[in-house]
């Protein structure tokens, strides 16, 4: 039987075997930014699992860029060669490896989840975080430096150098972290941003940091591979970023050359107030894939087979990408086919199960 979420998606010179994506999950598991067996094991168990896109956490493009000090890294070539071995096996299971390229700005230095999530300093492994303004996510903690203009240009320079990296260590597809709070989200809102420079106070202004860093990666990226951006369509708080501003960014990005919009929201401010439930960032996603006519990916409380379907069927989303319910299953693919009755092919290793 054939279903929409099991139909082939083109984009440029990649096509996905079908429209089910694993999204970018922290593990909080390398060291120095090193990747090591476990995302061999995690990121090849969910290729093997049937997804079509596999992509990498949010990897980041310098030391200071990582949220915790166990976040994975590609700023230095010595990165480069596990990564290589990992994507070589997910493309042996006829998925494509993506990577999520990130700096984490204020957010960052914080311990692993399982340690509490608290604030380091440099006395217990941790280092001086950067953002647009001196203004901490919590206001109990240190401010963060306010990025110099110095500062930015290596931000840009940092995001250029490990596109590089990750052309070279065979990833298919780029997404550029815009969401959750972390550092390019905080330029994008008015309540993260109180610069006064051409880097903040008007929408021109505040896209002008995001629209720079896009601009370095693709001068390293290869045109014909697709490329991401992820944004959080509305930030769930009075006065911030929201959906009409995520519109009008799409509109732009669309023209300069991005393929897919991945559609979340929230993670900028602790007093955010976000109406979860299944589907709830759906509509981001539909509304600006119909009135932009970008590619978007829909997340967030997407767990039943039934559900995604009716999200790709009814053009609501041209993706659906998966986290916390790829992590309980690693292997949702191959049972949604089950469940739709779509034949698709298995690990040949596990066709006896079927």
């Amino acid at each position: 039987m054939s279903t929409q979420l099991f139909s082939p998606l083109q984009i440029k010179s990649i096509q996905f075997k079908n429209r089910m994506a694993i999204s970018p999950m922290c593990q909080y598991s390398a060291q120095d930014g090193f990747a090591n067996d476990w995302h061999l094991v995690h990121l090849g168990s969910r290729a093997s699992g049937g997804a079509a896109l596999i992509i990498q956490e949010a990897t980041a493009v310098s030391p200071e860029g990582r949220i915790s000090p166990g976040d994975l890294g590609l700023w230095k070539e010595e990165h480069i060669d596990k990564y290589q071995s990992i994507n070589q096996f997910i493309v042996s299971q006829n998925a494509i490896p993506g990577i999520q390229l990130a700096h984490a700005g204020r957010k960052s230095s914080v311990s692993e989840p399982w340690n509490g999530n608290k604030k380091l300093d440099e006395t217990n492994g941790g280092w001086d975080t950067v953002a647009p303004s001196a203004i901490g996510y919590h206001s109990t903690e240190k401010p963060p430096i306010s990025l110099d203009k110095i500062g930015i240009q290596k931000v840009i320079s940092d995001f250029k150098s490990a596109t590089k990296r990750a052309l070279q260590a065979g990833f298919q597809v780029i997404e550029i972290h815009a969401a959750h709070g972390y550092l390019l989200h905080q330029f994008l809102s008015p309540l993260s941003n109180f610069r006064t420079d051409e880097y903040g106070g008007s929408f021109e202004n505040r896209t002008r940091f995001l629209l720079a860093v896009l601009e370095a990666v693709q001068s390293e990226w290869q045109a014909n591979l697709p490329l991401f951006i992820r944004i959080s369509a509305t930030d769930w708080a009075d006065g911030g970023w929201n959906i009409e501003e995520s519109v009008q960014l799409s509109k732009i990005v669309k023209e300069k050359g991005v393929d897919l919009i991945d559609v979340s929201s929230g993670g900028l401010v602790s007093h955010q107030q976000i109406p979860l439930g299944p589907n709830y960032q759906v509509p981001f996603a539909e509304r600006i894939k119909k009135e932009t006519g970008i590619l978007t990916g829909a997340v967030g409380m997407i767990t039943e087979a039934s559900q995604a379907e009716s999200i790709v069927a009814t053009g609501k989303s041209d993706l659906v990408l998966f986290a916390r319910e790829s992590l309980r299953n690693p292997n949702l693919a191959l049972d949604f086919a089950n469940e739709l009755n779509a034949t698709i092919q298995w690990p040949i290793q596990y066709e006896r199960a079927k």
